[in-house]
């Protein structure tokens, strides 16, 4: 049974920065596209970040140049490095395939207000 955990969210003023994490058990982490997702209140969780296993990222319009997603898969772990945060960017973060694959975890809470 794959279980995902993710983690590193919290309050920020905007302009400030978060870095989340993603750490994944059983499942062999190097063979997945990987992406982060986020839901806010009264929103359809959207994909805003994706990685595949050789590297390369995608991201959604709404929050290119600002966050950056990378991968550890000796660690089986996801990050998302989120820079110049704004109101808008407050959600609940989660981790997945790209293609939405695994149970969903609890997500990590992100706020920026300021």
């Amino acid at each position: 049974q794959v279980q995902v955990v993710e983690s590193g969210g919290g309050l920020v003023q905007p302009g400030g920065s978060l870095r989340l994490s993603c750490a994944a058990s059983g499942t062999i982490f190097r063979f997945y596209g990987l992406g982060w997702y986020r839901q806010a209140p009264g929103k359809q969780r959207e994909l805003v970040a994706a990685i595949v296993s050789g590297g390369r990222t995608n991201y959604a319009d709404s929050v290119k140049g600002r966050f950056t997603i990378s991968r550890d898969n000796a660690k089986n772990t996801m990050y998302l490095q989120m820079n110049n945060l704004k109101p808008e960017d407050t959600a609940v973060y989660y981790c997945n395939t790209a293609s939405a694959l695994w149970p969903w975890g609890q997500g990590t809470q992100v706020t920026v207000s300021s």
